[in-house]
Parts: C-alpha cells; structure tokens; sequence
C-alpha cells in the first residue's frame, strides 16, 4: 500500500534506524573498553559471615567457593589441617583462580599464572601474590574478613 502524504520519510526512517543503531554500537564498545581500562572499580565485602558446618567438613586439600562481593572467594584446607581463606581472583587481570590439588598450587588460565599454597605468585605473569583473609568462628558462623578489620555482628 503506498501513501500520498508520509510523515516520514524513507530516507529519514533508514538514516534514524542506522544512527540508533551506531549510537547502541559506540555505547556499547565504550562500556566494554571501560570496564577492560578499570576492572576493580566497585565496592568490595569488609567481611562475609558463612555457616560453619558447609565450610569446615570439606576434604584435606580442597577449596570450597564462597561469594565474596560480586568476586569469587576460596576456602582452603590444607593437607595438614589448617584452613585458610583467599580471594579467588588472579592478581594480573583478575580472572578466576583454581586450585590444583595434584601439584598443590593455584592456577589462573587466563595467563598462565601459578601461585603456591602460601599465595605467592611463583610462575606467568600475576605481579604480586594473592589475598588472604582472617577467618573466625563465633558458634555455628564462620566469619571471612580482610586482614585487620574488626568484626562486630549484633546480638540477636
């Protein structure tokens, strides 16, 4: 069906369509290319509260993940015993870490990047080791907080 009298026209209508279409193309690349320019920028947990008993069970020489903020959290049991907690993310590009219990170390695939049981960055290109944090437990919690802050949950 044609029409006499058009609002639009067919040259207006195609030049809006391929202008939106740009303009979803520039924002879009821009966002990618921000988040690559500032991949930590967004706030972080002081401390997570985890129940005791998912945590503590796990076998020798294993990790179990944990949420930590909008980033992966590992809780580690090494093979005599003692357990730890770290921020399972790569200190390179923050790309997600993990564990190899067959050579006993951390793994990023990202880069290839290996850190020891300890943390510390040992192969590939991680600039500094990974990030421990202190874990206590008060009853049937289990509470994962960075290295030097206080932890003061209320008294139900």
């Amino acid at each position: 069906m044609k029409l006499n009298y058009s609002l639009v026209t067919r040259r207006t209508f195609i030049n809006t369509l391929f202008g939106g279409w740009l303009a979803a193309f520039a924002a879009g690349s821009l966002y990618a290319l921000f988040k690559f320019a500032f991949p930590t920028l967004g706030k972080e947990p002081d401390f997570v509260v985890l129940k005791k008993a998912d945590f503590l069970d796990i076998p020798v020489n294993s990790v179990k993940p944990f949420a930590w903020g909008g980033k992966l959290g590992l809780f580690f049991k090494k093979e005599n015993g003692t357990t730890q907690a770290l921020k399972g993310v790569c200190t390179h590009m923050e790309c997600n870490i993990t564990y190899r219990p067959d050579v006993k170390r951390f793994y990023c695939a990202c880069h290839k990047g290996w850190f020891d049981e300890s943390g510390k960055n040992i192969e590939g290109p991680p600039p500094k080791p990974l990030e421990f944090f202190d874990v206590t437990i008060e009853g049937d919690r289990l509470i994962v907080a960075k290295k030097g802050v206080k932890v003061e949950l209320p008294k139900a």
